[in-house]
C-alpha cells in the first residue's frame, strides 16, 4: 500500500511539473485560438449584458426542451406498454443507463460529504 502511495505521489509530482512547465504556453496558445470569443476591452457593462443574454436564451430555449421532455416520456410510455416486445440487448442498454444513474447519484454524495466515504469528514 505504501509503495502505490509512492507512486502516486510521484506521479503527481511528475503532473505538476508538466503543469508548471507548459501550462503559461498553453494558456497563451489557447487564447490565441478563441480569440474571437474574448471581449476587448474588458468591462463590467459588458459582462452583465452578456451574462443577460445568456440567461434569456437559456430561458428562450425552456419550451423546447419541454416538448422534447414530453416526446420522451411519450416514447417511454410506449416502450412500458409494449415491454413483453423489448430485445434484450435494449433492456441491457437500459439496466446500464439505470446503474450509471446509480454510481453518479453515489460519486455526488460522497463529493457532497467531502470526499469521505463513511460519513464522517475528514
Amino acid at each position: 500500500m505504501a509503495s502505490k502511495l509512492l507512486q502516486l505521489q510521484s506521479k503527481a509530482t511528475q503532473a505538476s511539473q508538466f503543469v508548471a512547465k507548459h501550462g503559461c504556453a498553453y494558456y497563451k496558445q489557447l487564447l490565441e485560438k478563441n480569440q474571437q470569443f474574448v471581449q476587448s476591452p474588458p468591462s463590467i457593462e459588458k459582462c452583465n449584458e452578456l451574462s443577460k443574454q445568456l440567461f434569456y436564451t437559456r430561458l428562450a430555449s425552456l419550451p423546447g426542451r419541454y416538448e422534447s421532455f414530453w416526446k420522451e416520456l411519450d416514447t417511454v410510455k410506449h416502450l412500458w406498454k409494449n415491454r413483453a416486445e423489448i430485445k434484450v440487448e435494449d433492456a441491457g442498454i437500459a439496466a446500464l443507463f439505470g446503474i450509471e444513474l446509480f454510481a453518479w447519484f453515489c460519486v455526488g454524495e460522497i463529493a457532497g460529504r467531502g470526499f469521505a466515504i463513511t460519513g464522517y469528514p475528514v
